[in-house]
């Protein structure tokens, strides 16, 4: 396996790799205990009594368990797609896998589209539950203070999405330490009331949930709708994989998050078996009177941690749609020298900034907001336990008596958790799936007319080969010096070329057409993708050149083309080649009438065209090297 394909040392383990996940994948789940408890006792349909909340505790304890411990923490970042995760790389590595298979190759395609279009709609609502939920620990001593809880709310998010451009590795060193206090001040909070109350030590059975559950089913299941809050965090720990590797995340869950957690839902059941209204808001009420001031400042701080698990992993999911054409190109950053995973990207942190800000004003609270929280997350839970189970068949080489064991496990616990959701869509849960709605939409919208673009390529565009025959026929003036041409398409001519020759009656000794492709893999051997074809025909000095791109990758090819192993490579000289590109103008057909949602279509389209940022390569190429030219396309 080439350097290219591994994880750094840094992110490979090591305290200080783990303290900086611990800043950046944790905040998220480890944010849940500020609400879960009170949601799950909130709806009305629920005594607050013994019974139900050893019960309920063991519920939570154990989902953590299974579901966070078993199957993310053990299982599926095992099945990262040569270090890259999230549902978009999972789904790719499964297409890999099943390739044989057309119905699962298509099916897992949409689900990869349909669960990163959750996460999206989860990247939005984190940050706004999380710090509306912190901030409101200001009404817990002071009620009135209730009206600068939204504004407070949106300063502190702000604050935040304006950090982001400092990159993950930055953020995560930060933070990390912070997070670290945070998950300790569980334990200092939590110890003392299990030892007071160390009945609470019977919710560490499993036996005491599935007892609950059996003598409670409704109650049970009406739990489930809070009880997933939880577990959110989980695929975000998945998705910031890239960052950090697996062995850090690993380690921060086992030493320190998962330890703390239970603590805490431990040290919460107990406070509630002796005061009942503590359920106001039991994790403030676990403080003393005097430490409740910290203790906000550090619930604030870690919500806005808990915000940075889904940006982190946002950008990584939209980097991955853009690269294999479900989204428009965005404007990428890369922020460490070291980890092609840290990333950076304006466009998509100002439009979740700005979908996060109207989330707050229109729910106002994170009780009002939790309704709409959970359906996404266990959404997203069952596409990737589908996926998963293909890993383990097709790639761990499991047996089959084992992928369904697995399952069936799965499925007795995350079928019931998605449909206490599902009943939530009137109360919140809409808003998840109308963002993933939309955003599929938009996806479909964007790869449908980069199809349409291709064929129109096509219809412009001659073949190569006639082209260079029609050439060698009547020989154009040589020139001295390489140029190169840029072009997606391998069979036809590129338009500049084919517009260069036609106005100047000249070629080029030397001619590369340069095709960039991206394959289902996070990163190619820089040594290796390059492969170069001379085009048949009797006109010498033509090569068709492929650079095969994970879709993790940084892109700089004329650097990328030096670095080819290839003996014919190395001898040419790069530093003076002359570089064109054709940059792309759609327009409106109107001389032809059609179906208005194809109208409507066309015009989101050209609007996301106009909205997409150039390929960040472009920039790598020198100015005086470059010569652009405009090519207009009619839709």
């Amino acid at each position: 396996m080439s350097n290219s394909y591994k994880i750094s040392a840094h992110s490979r383990g090591g305290i200080l790799a783990s303290l900086t996940a611990l800043g950046v994948v944790f905040g998220d789940i480890g944010t849940s205990p500020l609400y879960v408890m009170r949601a799950v006792f909130a709806t009305g349909h629920i005594q607050l009594d013994e019974a139900s909340l050893l019960g309920l505790t063991s519920c939570i304890i154990w989902a953590l368990i299974v579901l966070v411990t078993g199957k993310y923490v053990l299982l599926v970042l095992r099945a990262d797609n040569r270090g890259e995760g999230g549902i978009i790389a999972l789904a790719t590595l499964v297409r890999s896998l099943v390739k044989r298979h057309h119905r699962l190759w298509v099916l897992a395609g949409g689900m990869g589209i349909f669960g990163a279009a959750l996460f999206f709609g989860d990247s939005v609502i984190t940050p706004a539950i999380s710090v509306l939920s912190a901030v409101e620990g200001l009404t817990v001593d002071q009620p009135g203070l209730a009206s600068l809880v939204v504004p407070v709310a949106l300063v502190l998010l702000t604050a935040l999405f304006a950090m982001q451009h400092f990159g993950t590795a930055t953020v995560g060193k930060l933070f990390g330490p912070i997070m670290l206090l945070w998950f300790v001040s569980f334990v200092v909070m939590g110890l003392p009331q299990i030892v007071i109350t160390p009945t609470v030590l019977i919710a560490l059975s499993p036996l005491e949930g599935a007892a609950f559950m059996v003598a409670h089913p409704l109650t049970t299941f009406i739990a489930l709708g809070a009880i997933v809050l939880a577990l959110t965090g989980a695929e975000a720990l998945y998705a910031d994989i890239a960052h950090f590797g697996r062995p850090p995340i690993q380690g921060a869950w086992f030493a320190v998050v998962l330890p703390a957690l239970i603590i805490m839902y431990l040290g919460q059941a107990a406070l509630l078996l002796r005061s009942p209204s503590a359920l106001e808001n039991p994790f403030f009420l676990l403080a003393p009177e005097w430490a409740r001031i910290p203790l906000l400042i550090g619930a604030t701080a870690a919500t806005l941690i808990a915000s940075q698990a889904v940006i982190s992993g946002a950008y990584s999911v939209a980097m991955q749609c853009s690269r294999l054409r479900f989204l428009p190109h965005v404007r990428v950053q890369y922020t460490s020298e070291s980890e092609k995973g840290q990333v950076y990207l304006p466009g998509i942190t100002w439009l979740l900034y700005a979908a996060v800000a109207i989330v707050v004003l229109l729910f106002g609270s994170s009780e009002k907001l939790s309704g709409a929280y959970g359906l996404a997350v266990s959404t997203d839970f069952i596409l990737t336990t589908t996926l998963l189970l293909v890993v383990t068949h097709f790639r761990w080489k499991w047996k089959w008596i084992a992928t369904v064991a697995l399952g069936l496990l799965l499925a007795v616990i995350e079928l019931p958790l998605w449909a206490a959701n599902v009943i939530k869509i009137s109360t919140g849960g809409w808003l998840p799936l109308l963002i993933a709605t939309v955003l599929v939409g938009l996806m479909l919208i964007w790869r449908n007319g980069e199809e349409q673009v291709t064929q129109k390529r096509l219809e412009m565009e001659v073949p190569l080969t006639v082209f260079l025959s029609d050439l060698s026929k009547k020989m154009p003036r040589r020139i001295p010096g390489t140029a190169i041409y840029f072009h997606s398409l391998q069979a036809t001519v590129p338009l500049m070329l084919k517009r260069n020759v036609q106005m100047h009656r000249s070629l080029h000794d030397r001619v590369l057409i340069v095709s960039m492709k991206t394959v289902s893999i996070p990163h190619t051997d820089p040594a290796t993708r390059a492969e170069v074809l001379q085009v048949p025909g009797d006109l010498p000095g033509v090569y068709h050149v492929i650079m095969r791109y994970g879709f993790k990758d940084a892109r700089n090819p004329l650097a990328d083309l030096a670095a080819s192993s290839l003996a014919a490579v190395r001898t040419w000289d790069f530093t003076h080649a002359y570089v064109f590109t054709g940059h792309l103008v759609f327009e409106a057909d109107e001389s032809h009438h059609i179906h208005p949602l194809h109208s409507i279509s066309r015009a989101i389209f050209i609007g996301l065209s106009r909205a997409s940022a150039s390929p960040s390569w472009i920039r790598r190429i020198p100015a005086d090297q470059q010569a652009e030219g405009t090519v207009r396309i009619t839709l």
